[in-house]
């Protein structure tokens, strides 16, 4: 069984991070180990939410898992919230990584023009460096931009894409891949390239008119949990992709109308079932 170790934080309610990675990496059959970089009661959309930050116990753990001989296919990371953990996780893509070992990381930090509020430029550029240590990374249009100092648009064209992703090639990572790029009216998906082969990485889907906290981590956890299984990347991106908006197409019909995450759970099967056609 192939083993995937996810660092990021823990919202124990809210549906994102590694309580959408840990569940459907595993349901994927592939061996999910957590590093939790903070436990915090609810994501932070909700108000008043406690945080407990874990990044003294980074390095302790991992130490633990050395000395036990412990190995990984992939190294995914998602939202990391300092500084700190990044140079952490860089150490750790040296103590654990390795030729037969992916790295993939999902440089969570902003969104829509806008950095976060716990971060600034020089986390930004830090966060570059740790893509420049990937074989894949999946930043969105706003996270790329931040990380190559390139003006933030709302609408672009496809010159505009090309532009920012040799940008983003520059810094190092195998394969760059922008998620949440409109290529036509009503449509949606990944646009990326192949450093080494310049091969191109395009899948659109018919984009879906809502938005919710954790869809960013479904698409990054549905498509490591596929690459790491042998599925080709193309059609690991797709599956991901359409996943992803199946799952909001869901949530949506909920009469409940949940606000705070989608019905990822409802979904699983069909994610299992579409694995099925690819073994």
């Amino acid at each position: 069984m192939k083993r995937i170790l996810t660092i990021q934080d823990i919202s124990c309610l809210g549906k994102c991070s590694i309580t959408i990675a840990l569940p459907i990496i595993s349901a994927m059959g592939v061996e999910t180990v957590i590093l939790p970089t903070a436990v915090l009661s609810t994501h932070t959309m909700f108000d008043n939410f406690t945080v407990k930050d874990l990044t003294d116990q980074l390095v302790p753990i991992t130490e633990h898992w050395k000395s036990q001989g412990v190995k990984f296919d992939a190294i995914y990371t998602g939202y990391l919230g300092s500084e700190e953990e990044i140079e952490i996780a860089k150490k750790i893509f040296e103590e654990f990584g390795g030729d037969d070992t992916l790295i993939f990381i999902d440089p969570v930090m902003a969104d829509n023009g806008k950095l976060y509020p716990a971060f600034d430029m020089k986390y930004a550029k830090l966060n570059a460096g740790l893509c420049g240590k990937a074989d894949i990374i999946v930043p969105n249009v706003t996270e790329a931009c931040f990380m190559t100092d390139t003006e933030y648009r709302e609408e672009y064209d496809e010159a505009y894409v090309l532009g920012l992703l040799d940008k983003l090639s520059k810094l190092g990572a195998k394969k760059v891949v922008l998620t949440g790029i409109s290529l036509a009216e009503g449509k949606t998906g990944v646009y990326g390239i192949d450093t080494v082969t310049g091969e191109k990485i395009i899948y659109q889907n018919d984009k879906v008119e809502a938005s919710y906290h954790g869809t960013g981590d479904i698409f990054a956890s549905v498509a490591v949990g596929a690459i790491v299984q042998g599925i080709p990347l193309n059609d690991a991106f797709k599956i991901a992709a359409d996943y992803t908006a199946e799952t909001i197409k869901v949530t949506i019909e909920n009469p409940k109308q949940p606000w705070y995450g989608v019905d990822f759970e409802t979904t699983i099967p069909k994610l299992v079932d579409t694995l099925k056609t690819y073994k």
